[in-house]
């Protein structure tokens, strides 16, 4: 019970800080939107945010990693409780470690090297903005040493190789929807047209938290209720008061180096070696906890309004 209720809280943080920028993104577009497109946001909303997103997609996830399985087993194993075919699942969970691990440390990589921030921690302060140009060297860099390591098992291999692909592919997609989030910006769009655009942009950025929650179990309940705890609070942070979230300087800091330190430890345990479940929700909830307390120092420092905790 202890631990699920810590696979749950490091579920549910995770959840909540990686979905920050997609909250800011949805928060600029539903301001142009009537007080009824809002609750539909938050209200309907959720059925595909929480159901079919973070329900649906982790166990499509452990479904296609374990092939021997039919779909019926995958569901038996997932809502029943079978054990024997729970084993087959563990037993392949290397596959969705290894995609998910190297998908993370992309998306910690592109944020360190590539994007603004405000430095933090000690990797943030180090990588200056014109090494920007030696991100693509280093995760090729890394690709390469990931498949050679692999090289025993062609199944990891490929799964490197489809999370490298899947970071490509999705953050082009990101690159483009933030542009037309500020073509949306007070566009004469209906306001179906810009709560379908939030429903598809949601889903794209789904895919970094539902990777990432497999740094804390392959239990896909767990995920299901974890990520849609996380995802309900920031459906309605989205609709009070994200604003007053951004202030927080070196919040996104504290999140994404949390995001590269969980792609650390599912690659590790890709490779079989086995660390405490407590791990990963301990580490998020450092990282973020750091920067969180120290982004609120400082604005109580400047006298800005801050958020309540």
């Amino acid at each position: 019970m202890l631990g699920t209720i810590v696979v749950l809280l490091g579920l549910v943080v995770f959840e909540i800080v990686n979905s920050i920028d997609n909250a800011i993104v949805n928060a600029h577009v539903l301001r142009t939107v009537s007080a009824r497109a809002r609750r539909w946001f938050l209200i309907w909303g959720i059925l595909t945010a929480v159901v079919v997103i973070r329900g649906v997609l982790p166990f499509l996830i452990v479904w296609l990693s374990a092939s021997e399985l039919s779909f019926v087993e995958a569901l038996r194993a997932t809502f029943g409780g079978d054990a024997e075919i729970g084993h087959i699942i563990e037993e392949k969970k290397f596959i969705i470690l290894m995609g998910g691990g190297i998908f993370l440390a992309l998306l910690y990589l592109h944020w360190l090297f590539l994007e603004k921030k405000e430095p933090f921690f000690i990797p943030d302060k180090l990588i200056k903005p014109h090494y920007g140009i030696w991100f693509f060297g280093f995760t090729a860099v890394l690709l390469v040493v990931l498949l050679y390591l692999s090289r025993a098992s062609p199944l990891m291999m490929l799964s490197a190789a489809i999370g490298n692909a899947v970071f490509f592919i999705l953050y082009g997609f990101k690159e483009q929807a933030e542009k037309k989030e500020h073509e949306l910006h007070g566009a004469h769009l209906s306001d179906i047209s810009k709560l379908m655009y939030l429903e598809i942009l949601d889903t794209t950025f789904s895919f970094d938290g539902v990777l990432g929650a497999f740094a804390f179990t392959t239990n896909v309940m767990l995920i299901l209720i974890g990520n849609g705890i996380g995802a309900l609070v920031v459906r309605d942070l989205t609709i009070r008061g994200i604003d007053r979230v951004a202030r927080y300087k070196w919040l996104k800091n504290g999140a994404m180096t949390s995001i590269g330190f969980l792609g650390v430890f599912m690659m590790v345990e890709a490779f079989g070696i086995e660390l405490p479940e407590w791990i990963p929700t301990v580490i998020t909830l450092a990282l973020v906890g750091v920067a969180f307390f120290a982004s609120h120092r400082l604005l109580k420092k400047e006298g800005v309004v801050h958020l309540h905790v």
